[in-house]
């Protein structure tokens, strides 16, 4: 028997033969609204019922095997009982494709081929839209955007607060050592402004004692910076408040992130909190692409630069990513990292893919033999591991370096 061809497009499945002549057919609704579920369905890789009819029509001709172009279509094959032959672009598939307009003419499908084309142009606007509300209504897409604002305006405030702390120290320079916390001084200038306002009772109002009221009121009664007018302070006050407003957004926007985590990806959360969560979802792109990867994977998601270096260097790879800022591992010792950054990325990958494919609650268990893991890697490695030869010998060139520097 001739090679038959089995292909499927927005007019419908077509078994064709070598030179192209059609063999079975099954129009699509090309005319209805339905035409856009059946093009989902293609897409998704999911049975039609126009794929089925034609598999079933070529098996009662008595073909046994069918020549496909993706493995989708191979998997509908087998499913019904026909042999798939793999073949990417198959020329009589690619010829047909270029003769749709006219069959869809021949067809009553459409009057003309210039209808043809208007029909196509607003199905796929109607697909796109259609995919799009899709893509919308994923809230854990919310989640990544959220944490991504997040991230934007920490840079906007630290950017703002370089540039307060540098116009403010015209007026009062002292300040800008005494108030390392960014969030604080911006209070205090748009709370109080000229430095002369700086009164033990005022700062006290402010959340601030003992110590540190002291040191402010004395350094801003003998402070070397220039006396500022009224018209000047007012525009370094608009500056401060615009910080305190960022701030407010960010508290805003982490508990928003809370209720969207628990609610999409709650296992995750229980395991990492809601901002650490978000923020793996963000490097992953989604939750489904997250639920995709493996642990290892996870473990060094936020390092890729330092993963693909070790790799073209030679060097060693990063044992962990982003899960840094989770506090078992920064708050551990460096050999013990590793360990548990692996334990970590495991749990995660877990709760990933339940939060994606079932959506039951198991973050207690979870937590529970993540917590019972961490404290065994504790109680089996509380000494760094012994140096390899290279290693020691490498320490023992730099400290010889260092000594001929002296």
């Amino acid at each position: 028997m001739a090679n038959i061809y089995f292909t499927q497009n927005v007019v419908g499945a077509f078994a064709i033969d070598e030179e192209g002549h059609v063999i079975a057919s099954s129009f699509s609704p090309f005319k209805s609204d339905e035409i856009i579920d059946y093009l989902l369905d293609i897409e998704e890789g999911r049975m039609t019922q126009q794929a089925r009819e034609v598999m079933d029509k070529l098996k009662s001709m008595g073909y046994k095997e069918v020549y496909v172009e993706n493995m989708d279509d191979a998997k509908i094959a087998s499913s019904l009982e026909l042999t798939p032959r793999l073949e990417a672009k198959p020329l009589p598939i690619v010829r047909f494709r270029e003769q749709l307009p006219k069959i869809a003419v021949e067809n009553n499908l459409v009057a003309s081929e210039e209808e043809y084309y208007n029909r196509l142009h607003e199905i796929s606007l109607e697909l796109t839209r259609r995919k799009l509300r899709k893509e919308a209504q994923k809230r854990d897409l919310l989640a990544v955007q959220s944490i991504r604002a997040i991230d934007d305006i920490d840079k906007t405030i630290n950017l703002y607060v370089s540039r307060l702390r540098e116009w403010y120290s015209i007026h009062f320079p002292e300040l800008d050592e005494l108030v390392k916390d960014h969030e604080l001084y911006a209070r205090l200038v748009y709370e109080l402004g000229d430095r002369e306002n700086y009164s033990p009772d005022k700062l006290k109002k402010l959340g601030l004692g003992g110590d540190m009221v002291t040191k402010i009121t004395e350094a801003a009664k003998k402070s070397i910076g220039a006396d500022l007018s009224d018209f000047d302070i007012e525009y370094i006050r608009k500056l401060a408040g615009v910080i305190l407003d960022l701030y407010e957004l960010r508290e805003t926007l982490e508990g928003y992130i809370d209720a969207v985590m628990k609610e999409v990806a709650p296992n995750i959360t229980a395991i990492v909190g809601s901002k650490l969560g978000a923020r793996l979802l963000s490097l992953a792109g989604s939750l489904e692409e997250l639920a995709k990867l493996p642990a290892s994977t996870i473990q060094v998601l936020g390092a890729e630069k330092a993963l693909f270096r070790a790799l073209r260097t030679g060097g060693k790879p990063p044992k962990h990513g982003v899960i840094f800022q989770y506090p078992a591992i920064h708050k551990s010792p460096r050999w013990q990292r590793g360990k548990i950054a692996r334990a970590l990325a495991a749990k995660l990958a877990i709760a990933a893919k339940v939060d994606y494919y079932s959506g039951r609650y198991i973050g207690d268990k979870l937590v529970k033999e993540l917590e019972e893991r961490i404290e065994e890697i504790k109680k089996l490695y509380p000494k760094p591991p012994p140096k390899k030869p290279e290693e020691a010998k490498t320490e023992k060139k730099g400290r010889k370096r260092e000594r001929e520097k002296r």
